[in-house]
Formats: structure tokens, C-alpha cells, sequence
């Protein structure tokens, strides 16, 4: 099982800090290179490049190796206001991959409202120096089964991982069998993941509570006894559960 953690510069979708872990102090945020000191890789999944710099030095102060990668919306059609909008992750594998990626998220913000066309996409693509995968929630498969849209993306370009998660949420294993079964229709290959935004299941009530203050301030009412967020109703989405699934 793969960690894939998430730092607090995806704003609004984590609690976990990308400081070094000498810089932490008690009773304040905790820091991803805290609490997975017991692995000698990383595996950052970010809404942005923001935080990329600060995880490539702390990573390499610590002499772990990090693998980036940069969670993306997607549509195959040429319009940021389509319907059937899903979300890609796109890995750097090398320094040119880096670069890269930078084009391609540059290229999402400046000119389709966040938005990555796959043809475009395809264009800029470099197997040596890229990986695609797609996430479990989110992707298109889970946009096809639970919200019926109609997402035929071609990856035909690149060989996609589809990753699969287990977090205790009641479509879970339908998104599973779903994924299982496209994988082995197209050839592609799956492997498990867990997303990381906390370190224990206690720490739930916390990030629960940022994620409320966050969506205020972007003018949208949230509550703890009704905080309206898609996934938020599973304690698992953290260090610990991927400890005692691993």
C-alpha cells in the first residue's frame, strides 16, 4: 500500500505540515516528515506547486526520496465549463518532469480556469519523465458510477495506475469493483493506496474543523453538525489507518 500524503498547501484539504521535523513543536501542527519517519519515501499528492520547494529540501535534508505529484482537474473536451470534469494526478520522474510539470500547471491556471485538456496534455507528454495516475475518488470512473456522467477520457497516450482506496465510505467497494474491472478491460494496472491528511483518527475532529474555517472564508456556510463535504464521513484518512493496513 502506497501513502499518499497531502501537505496543508493544498489549502483547506489538509492538516499536515511540511516542516522539518526539528522545527516542530508540541501541541502544534504536525508535520509529514514527523509522523512518517519510518519511511525513507515520500509521496506528495498537492492541489498546487507551492509547497514543492519547501518538500524538496526537507526531503533531502533527511535523505528521504520524494515523489511529487500534482492532482489536477481534467476534461477530454476542449470547454473548463464542461460537465464532465475529473480529477488526474500527474507524477514528476525527473528533473525535465518537473519542468514539465510546471507547463502543464501553468498552463491549467493561466488559460482554462484550473482546468487540464487531455490534448493538451498529450502535446507536452514525456513517458521518461512523467507518470499518469488516477486517484480513486474523483477520477472518472467515480464520476461515471455515482454522479452518471458520461467520462470517456483517452489515455491512450500514456499507461494510467488506477489507485484504489478503502477508507470505510459505503460506495467504496463499488468504486473498487468498477476500477478492478476497467483496469482489466484496458490492460492498466492498480495498486492500493491510502490519502493521507492527518496523522490519527482522532485528529479527525481538527481537520474537520479547519476544513469548516476554510470553506468560510471562501463565503461558503459550513458546519460541524452539517459540514456538507464530499468523503467527510470516515476517520481513516490518515497516518494511523495506513499503519495498521499496511
Amino acid at each position: 500500500m502506497i501513502a499518499l500524503f497531502k501537505s496543508h498547501y493544498s489549502i483547506g484539504k489538509s492538516i499536515l505540515t511540511l516542516d522539518h521535523p526539528d522545527k516542530t513543536k508540541e501541541g502544534g501542527p504536525k508535520s509529514i516528515f514527523s509522523v512518517s519517519q519510518n519511511l525513507d519515501k515520500i509521496v506528495l499528492v498537492e492541489d498546487s506547486l507551492i509547497g514543492f520547494l519547501q518538500a524538496q529540501k526537507v526531503a533531502g535534508d533527511l535523505n528521504k526520496q520524494l515523489i511529487f505529484g500534482l492532482r489536477l482537474s481534467c476534461s477530454h473536451e476542449e470547454d473548463a465549463s464542461s460537465e464532465c470534469i475529473h480529477k488526474i494526478i500527474v507524477f514528476a520522474k525527473t528533473d525535465r518532469g518537473c519542468k514539465l510539470l510546471n507547463q502543464i500547471y501553468s498552463n491549467a491556471f493561466c488559460n482554462n480556469n484550473g482546468v487540464v485538456f487531455l490534448k493538451n496534455l498529450e502535446d507536452i507528454w514525456s513517458a521518461e519523465d512523467l507518470e499518469l495516475a488516477i486517484p480513486f475518488y474523483d477520477s472518472f470512473i467515480f464520476m461515471n458510477t455515482m454522479f452518471f456522467c458520461n467520462c470517456i477520457p483517452d489515455f491512450s497516450f500514456c499507461l494510467p495506475t488506477f489507485f484504489i482506496e478503502d477508507n470505510y465510505l459505503p460506495f467504496d467497494s463499488r468504486i473498487k469493483e468498477k476500477v478492478i474491472n476497467y483496469c482489466e478491460n484496458f490492460n492498466y494496472s492498480h495498486t492500493n493506496t491510502k490519502s493521507i491528511y492527518y496523522d490519527k483518527k482522532e485528529d479527525f475532529s481538527a481537520y474537520q474543523t479547519y476544513r469548516c474555517i476554510c470553506a468560510k472564508k471562501n463565503g461558503k456556510q459550513r458546519t460541524l453538525s452539517v459540514p456538507n463535504f464530499d468523503h467527510l464521513a470516515s476517520s481513516e484518512f490518515c497516518y494511523e489507518s495506513y499503519l495498521e493496513n499496511e
